[in-house]
């Protein structure tokens, strides 16, 4: 049970990205599996692909974080921005928003 006066934050980013040289969707599967498990590990969030999966060269993924501090929550889910741009220079962010509830 939660205890008076906690305060649940429950923060969602949704990425729209663009995937320009895919040519399939097994293709693309290669490329987006290993970005979801790379984020999850460093990250610690939940992260799932939610739409254009049938789309080969597009691909909408979604963090989720349940924290106590809206400011602590937007911040670090900026950092999977960063990280995507730093770490997948195939991938386009189209793209983004944090969403907080």
């Amino acid at each position: 049970m939660i205890g008076l006066g906690s305060t649940l934050v429950y923060s969602i980013l949704v990425i729209h990205i663009y995937i320009p040289f895919c040519r399939s969707l097994k293709e693309k599967r290669s490329q987006i599996k290993p970005l979801i498990h790379r984020i999850h590990n460093e990250f610690n969030v939940s992260v799932s692909e939610i739409d254009k999966q049938d789309t080969w060269n597009e691909t909408v993924v979604a963090c989720a974080l349940i924290s106590n501090n809206k400011q602590f929550s937007e911040a670090y889910l900026a950092r999977v921005i960063h990280f995507i741009e730093k770490t997948s220079a195939d991938l386009q962010i189209l793209e983004h928003s944090i969403q907080q509830f």
